[in-house]
């Protein structure tokens, strides 16, 4: 194979998009190039960073878990990343990391280099390299280097060969692998934890492929070669084939073309959010479920600490009012987000994560048998979502007379507790398929609180949904009830439902 140019992009995983576009574009100085739905998963934000024409070789990408567990750095990954930066002006960026309060050691030599050692927000070691030319005083340059952990270095190393990468200088336990423009350096960390998935750290390093003839040429020889199992895909902006080396690290080989350029001008890259073609039919919804953010000097919303895991939607054209979601058992702070934003599309979103898990899964309190639910952990989560709609309306500065809680089954349900329990709460709510949970029904002065309840006429966990609107207005609540030809899942008809319901009171 050809001596390669190097490393095309690195793509990171990261748990707090703010904080991300903060640290690479405010703090680092690069370029959101773009911003699209995944291409593996359209409701997973992709973000992605560089110089200013996007060229391979400066490129970090980021898959962006909101609000997702942290994963280990460990065997089989990348474990840091190196940018180039002038030589002169290290000392320049370690007092901007002082004054940023970025964690940075430095600076220290490796290879004979001055290098600062920086932890982005999450945690994932960003190097800054000091070299004769790279980047300037406000914005690195190129990828330098990155380091892998692997437990068999000398196949790793043989395998990284394949890439067009020749063996440079060794230090302690780093093999240096040098291409014309970069450096990958295989660390044997043979004995080592195996690294996890998850934000903080890499999913993949990729090289550089002239074009997707060169691309099949080296599929062709991995074939021969009988290596791991080799997967190409049609990525829009280049074209990939992944591959894992004999340590476990995930290899992409990408090509330089068509580029970044083909669906935004040079000088607005990275402006538009853009949805991969196989979701286009469920373009508009995705657009409301990714997260949003706001590039440095742009308005934004504080960061509040509250009790619950949140997210914001915020419309073209807020009108004021807020939809507070509350997602079904196994849903996530997005799910509700296109139904309510159909529903009422300048409403602000504000999604809510429950905090109890059923195997893996979130749900608002947790059941003891599919009708039995544990009234402890509804009296406690109830209490502190208390507390989190408290802070959401003061930290946030939400109207309280506007608001309108969304909930769908065990949010629903969730939503119907918490009025039972705190009925200053929750004025003015949907709730989808719903059925009561508390043991015994409180006594609650419910009077002024508005309430649509939806259910499913062959919904299979309904049974109870009449109870729950005979409690209701017993107590005081006005209540709008309908019934809908379906089971426990949601229809076209709910959404109409809710939608000639809330026009009248938003």
């Amino acid at each position: 194979m050809e001596r390669s140019n190097g490393i095309h992009h690195v793509t990171l995983i990261t748990r707090d998009v703010q904080a991300n576009v903060d640290f690479y574009v405010g703090f680092l100085g690069l370029h959101l190039v773009k911003r699209t739905g995944g291409y593996e998963d359209g409701q997973q934000l992709h973000l992605f960073y560089g110089d200013g024409e996007a060229s391979p070789g400066s490129l970090v990408t980021f898959l962006v878990w909101q609000d997702g567990a942290p994963g280990r750095a460990g065997l089989g990954q990348v474990s840091e990343i190196a940018f180039a930066v002038p030589s002169a002006e290290i000392g320049g960026w370690l007092v901007r990391a002082l004054d940023r309060g970025v964690p940075v050691q430095g600076p220290l030599r490796e290879f004979g280099e001055p290098v600062l050692r920086l932890k982005d927000p999450d945690g994932f070691i960003v190097k800054l390299v000091g070299v004769a030319e790279g980047g300037s005083e406000n914005a690195v340059g190129r990828l330098r280097a990155v380091t892998i952990l692997t437990g068999d270095a000398e196949e790793t190393a043989a395998f990284v060969r394949r890439f067009g990468y020749e063996p440079g200088p060794v230090a302690e336990n780093i093999q240096r692998m040098l291409s014309k423009n970069d450096a990958i350096d295989v660390r044997n960390a043979a004995g080592y934890v195996p690294g996890l998935p998850g934000t903080g750290t890499a999913d993949h390093v990729a090289f550089r492929a002239a074009d997707v003839a060169a691309l099949q040429d080296v599929e062709t020889s991995l074939s021969r070669l009988n290596s791991s199992p080799t997967t190409v895909h049609d990525r829009k902006y280049f074209t990939s084939l992944y591959v894992r080396e004999p340590g476990g690290t995930l290899f992409e080989l990408a090509t330089d073309g068509p580029g970044f350029t083909i669906d935004e001008p040079p000088g607005h890259l990275g402006e538009s959010l853009f949805i991969p073609p196989h979701d286009a039919a469920r373009a508009e919804d995705l657009r409301v479920m990714l997260p949003q953010f706001a590039l440095p000097g742009e308005p934004r919303l504080p960061r509040r600490d509250l009790p619950f895991v949140h997210r914001f939607f915020t419309p073209e054209e807020p009108d004021g009012s807020t939809f507070v979601l509350l997602h079904g058992t196994g849903g996530s702070e997005a799910d509700l987000m296109p139904l309510a934003h159909r529903i009422a599309p300048r409403s602000t979103l504000l999604g809510v994560r429950g905090r109890s898990h059923e195997e893996g899964i979130a749900r608002f309190f947790r059941r003891l048998s599919p009708k039995l639910f544990d009234q402890a952990d509804i009296r406690s989560e109830a209490e502190a979502f208390e507390a989190f709609m408290a802070g959401a309306i003061s930290g946030y500065g939400l109207d309280p007379a506007r608001i309108v809680f969304l909930g769908y089954s065990n949010g629903a349900n969730f939503a119907a507790a918490v009025m039972g329990l705190h009925p200053a709460v929750i004025r003015r709510a949907i709730l989808l398929r719903a059925v009561p949970v508390l043991d015994p029904l409180p006594e609650a002065d419910l009077t002024g609180v508005d309430v649509l309840p939806v259910s499913g006429q062959q919904d299979p966990f309904g049974d109870d949904a009449s109870l729950l609107v005979q409690w209701l207005e017993a107590h005081g609540a006005a209540t709008e009830q309908h019934s809908v030809a379906a089971g426990h899942q949601l229809t076209a008809d709910d959404e109409a439902i809710a939608r000639n319901w809330i026009r009248a009171r938003i």
